[in-house]
């Protein structure tokens, strides 16, 4: 599962999420409004649905002429302007609403992939699989169509906000598993976190 293929041609994501480039690309608004309606996206807005693979051949614009730091930007701002599951209260809780708010601003066939109703994930766009390896250590496994880049932003700034008072987290990726950017079928990335030492 390489980057930047949508897994299905259907797949939309909304324009609360889409929106999220231009916090990631602030400073350069004009260019990132270029970039996405160079690839049909023109004035994305909140409550419209966009394809997926559009938004995903922009990402992929930006990282060939901009570089993928400016992904990691955008990702870091998806928490801030995506749909996000509520009563988030932990470092662990919120780790594991990664997969649910991506759900949640995903859709195919016009069928959001998040019932709030049931708790019930539909499946076919990948996923960002939680695993708890000890009290303050977890690992997440991205298998979906986005670059590692994204992921990492979004992963970081959701442990950065979330992680406990006087605590330091340690951040290791691509231990084991390979690359979604060398065509692998995932990304994995563990995150402890540990009392400061004073």
């Amino acid at each position: 599962m390489a980057e930047f293929k949508s897994f299905d041609s259907r797949v939309e994501v909304n324009g609360q999420t889409i929106l999220s480039i231009l916090e990631g690309m602030r400073g350069f608004e004009v260019s990132a409004r270029k970039i996405l309606f160079k690839y049909g996206i023109g004035n994305p807005v909140h409550n419209k649905w966009y394809s997926q693979q559009s938004w995903l051949d922009a990402f992929e614009h930006i990282t060939s002429k901009i570089g993928s730091v400016v992904l990691k930007n955008i990702g870091k701002k998806i928490p801030e302007n995506a749909n996000w599951p509520i009563h988030i209260n932990s470092i662990t809780s919120a780790l594991k609403s990664i997969d649910i708010a991506y759900h949640m601003n995903h859709r195919i066939n016009k069928k959001i992939l998040y019932d709030h109703k049931t708790g019930n994930l539909h499946e076919g766009i990948g996923n960002y699989i939680f695993k708890k390896i000890s009290k303050n250590s977890v690992k997440m496994i991205c298998n979906n169509p986005y670059p590692c880049s994204f992921d990492k932003g979004i992963i970081k700034a959701i442990v950065l906000k979330f992680k406990p008072h006087g605590y330091s987290v340690l951040f290791k990726e691509h231990i084991a598993n390979g690359c979604r950017k060398n065509g692998d079928n995932s990304c994995t990335y563990y995150i402890t976190w540990q009392k400061k030492i004073v």
